[in-house]
């Protein structure tokens, strides 16, 4: 989304800045071309996704290609101040490149960047300069002291269930299930505040934020506009809830892989999904886990020691919102541009997080007498998880192709673009895994030897697999 990105056009644009705003997946041509034309003084970029994040180190190599000489802004939810530091600023010298953490300290910087006072600009291009040395000095300690296992190394040490005695809980239903109209009253039941809070940089979890002392105030009259919209968006029908979801006969194979299979002869392979483990040292005891391990296996024959079953999920709660954004734009009014694309991403939260517990105790069934309130289901108090492509535990973005492949959400109006972002922005999708001792986990970094792994698993060339892989790579390619 570009949630963030309007909210720091608009905290600059109260601070006389005058803002161009291309919107989303602009490329690189187009940014730089406009800057040169509108003769602007800052570029700014957003990221949501890792694949941004190539894109920006493009952008960056690109103005020092054209000589462009202007400072350069990096902010968004999947960049760092490291990433900064490490992969974008040693591609452009001409200028200033500046991490900005959030709306609250883009003025600052700004200001700071555009100051007559040539002292004061030259003082904090120097300090930036040197906090980014000193980033990269303290990345490399930090990358040669931590200790990795090989990939076999890390497979031995895998996850390790009892398979044994473990039986697969069996579907209700197998297959795929479209939702085209699902109810909005009943998902704003399921919405999760705090980050709604935390989208407008608001920090503080949710109710008590209502009466914190210092955004008390503000997160009450946010509270209070939320829910008047909320209202207008379900009465009104602004927004419609499309979802699909589907279960299938699943085993984990050999080399972290699960095969997905038309039905329960298990002979017709559908299509396989491509896991990452776990590589980083551990103490003793603790595995190297990786997805495909809360799957029962194939045994050594090639056959299904045991049935068991993966499911897959792609819900939007985005349609319809585009008219109603234009609308507000062309009244000029940002904020109610941003609550709602707010309240659309909350809302498909929303559904994934109502449509879990349909899976886990009607669809699937293994936890019928499942009952959790609200606050217990944003604990994840319940059996199973719900892992996304693109989030720790599989960080690669290029699986959502099986996801589609499976579930077809395009006939739900949920499509992929060429970065593997989805459209409409408030949409979610992912992976069910039913069994008990299923968790998430972050990957952390990954050698060379799993990259060439996975590449040779997924058909890419390595350069590609480490282009896809790039946050998660324990090494320079």
């Amino acid at each position: 989304h570009d949630i963030g990105k309007n909210i720091v056009g608009v905290v600059l644009g109260c601070n006389n800045y005058e803002i161009v705003d291309l919107g989303v997946m602009v490329p690189a041509d187009k940014i730089l071309k406009t800057a040169l034309e509108e003769q602007v003084d800052v570029i700014g970029l957003s990221g949501l996704i890792t694949p941004s994040l190539d894109e920006m180190v493009h952008v960056a190599r690109e103005m020092q290609r054209l000589n462009i000489r202007l400072p350069l802004l990096i902010g968004g939810a999947t960049t760092s101040k490291t990433h900064t530091a490490v992969k974008v600023e040693p591609q452009y010298s001409n200028a200033p490149v500046v991490h900005v953490l959030d709306a609250s300290r883009s003025v600052a910087v700004v200001s700071a960047l555009l100051t007559k006072n040539k002292t004061d600009h030259a003082q904090f291009r120097q300090k930036v300069k040197e906090e980014y040395e000193q980033i990269r000095i303290q990345r490399a300690g930090r990358q040669a002291s931590k200790e990795y296992r090989s990939l076999a190394d890390a497979r031995a040490h895998r996850f390790q269930p009892d398979w044994s005695s473990y039986e697969a809980p069996k579907p209700q239903m197998t297959g795929v299930r479209r939702f085209d109209d699902y109810s909005l009253e009943e998902l704003s039941e399921y919405i999760d505040w705090t980050p709604f809070f935390q989208s407008w940089q608001l920090a503080g979890k949710f109710p008590a934020i209502l009466d914190d002392e210092v955004v008390g105030t503000e997160a009450k009259k946010l509270y209070h506009d939320a829910q008047a919209m909320l209202r207008q968006i379900i009465d009104e029908k602004w927004l419609t809830a499309r979802g699909v979801i589907g279960l299938f006969p699943a085993n984990a194979v050999e080399g972290d892989s699960i095969s997905v299979f038309e039905d329960d002869s298990r002979t017709t392979v559908r299509c396989t999904l491509h896991h990452l483990r776990q590589q980083n040292l551990k103490a003793p005891g603790q595995p190297n886990y990786c997805l495909s391990d809360f799957i029962a296996p194939f045994d050594e024959q090639g056959k299904a020691s045991k049935s068991d079953y993966l499911g897959a999920f792609a819900v939007t709660a985005g349609i319809g919102i585009e008219e109603h954004i234009r609308r507000f734009e062309a009244a000029h009014d940002d904020y109610s541009a941003i609550l709602l694309k707010a309240l659309a991403d909350r809302l498909a939260e929303a559904f994934a997080e109502r449509m879990h517990e349909r899976v886990r105790k009607e669809f699937w069934g293994y936890a019928s007498s499942e009952s959790l309130d609200n606050q217990d289901l944003i604990a994840e108090k319940y059996r199973g998880i719900r892992p996304a492509p693109g989030y720790p535990a599989c960080p690669e973005h290029t699986e959502k192709r099986s996801l589609w492949q499976l579930l077809e959400p395009d006939k739900s109006g949920i499509t992929l673009t060429e970065s593997f972002a989805m459209y409409p922005a408030a949409a979610v999708s992912g992976w069910y895994f039913s069994h008990p001792e299923s968790k998430y986990f972050g990957l952390g970094q990954i050698g060379k030897d799993q990259v060439e792994d996975y590449a040779r698993r997924k058909g890419m060339s390595l350069q590609e697999a480490e282009r896809w892989l790039a946050p998660v790579l324990n090494y320079d390619p």
